[in-house]
């Protein structure tokens, strides 16, 4: 079944909020563009795992076969319970969650609607070839968000340029926690984990492998190569089999200064025991970087 076939049809209501068609989603959720009853404009996020649910009568969202009930309702279970934990993690760089309930069987998370442009979109029109001091000021608050994500004992697990939204003025936020998990957990029991190509390192497709901080820090290094570079990384299987990709400092080494490449290549090693550990040993580098002020940024992104 098609994710637009499997999507609410415009005009449902959900809780108080009003459909009024669908954003976009991934493989583990969908997502729309709704109103309150004040008209105010929000984002709500379905859980819809498509490979092993789909779309009953009454909207309904149930598993596909026998065989995929408990992996669906373990998957609900943590989009719940990490809704509720996202609920109070309040940042001006982080998504703002306003609420989140259960409905057709399945979970909904309500979210702040923010005018602006998605950054892999932004890449994509540009080439990439962003300038260093845009990219100081878009992640070195990311990384400030991403900071207290972990001070909650929170993993994102999904960062990527499809991910980080740009607002007007050029503020960035982080978005999508559909892959939310706690630290320290093993992929071996998580069987609704998100893998994006170029953005995922090594210890997040291995079974059992054990991800933190370090796993996010990989994809902020990613994210940013692609900023640079136009085009996805290449996947962390390939690199550890034989790494191919050019280091930072010297495939871009003309227009940017060695501080932005060496924190690229140190966030993105493909051994995690090699990476920064935590947010905090990035961002000291990053803050080395050239900046603008936020209205010469926000000119740039115009």
């Amino acid at each position: 079944m098609s994710k637009k076939s499997n999507s609410l049809a415009k005009g449902v209501t959900l809780d108080s909020y009003t459909i009024d068609r669908v954003l976009g989603g991934g493989g583990f959720s969908i997502v729309y563009l709704a109103h309150d009853p004040d008209d105010k404009k929000v984002v709500i996020k379905e859980y819809m795992p498509s490979r092993i649910a789909s779309r009953g009568e009454n909207n309904e969202v149930k598993p596909t076969s026998d065989t995929n009930i408990e992996s669906f309702a373990h998957g609900r279970r943590l989009f719940f319970q990490e809704a509720g934990t996202l609920i109070n993690l309040k940042h001006p760089n982080i998504v703002n969650v306003i609420n989140f309930f259960r409905a057709n069987g399945t979970v909904y998370m309500v979210m702040d609607y923010e005018e602006g442009v998605n950054l892999q979109n932004y890449i994509k029109k540009h080439k990439g070839k962003l300038s260093e001091a845009l990219l100081g000021a878009v992640f070195i608050p990311l990384l400030e968000g991403l900071e207290l994500i972990h001070s909650s004992g929170l993993l994102h697990l999904d960062i990527k340029p499809g991910n980080i939204h740009l607002c007007h003025g050029a503020h960035p936020l982080l978005l999508d926690f559909g892959a939310v998990h706690e630290m320290m957990h093993s992929r071996q029991f998580q069987p609704n984990q998100v893998v994006t190509p170029g953005f995922s390192p090594i210890e997040q497709l291995d079974p059992g492998g054990y991800v933190g901080p370090w796993t996010d820090i990989y994809a902020i290094g990613a994210s940013i190569r692609a900023c640079i570079e136009g085009t996805s990384p290449p996947p962390s299987p390939k690199r550890r089999e034989k790494d191919t990709m050019r280091p930072a400092v010297s495939a871009f080494k003309k227009k940017y200064s060695i501080e932005l490449l060496e924190a690229i290549d140190w966030a993105m090693e493909v051994d995690p025991m090699i990476r920064p550990q935590n947010v905090e040993s990035l961002l000291s580098e990053l803050k080395k970087i050239k900046s603008l002020t936020q209205n010469d940024v926000a000119k740039e992104i115009e």
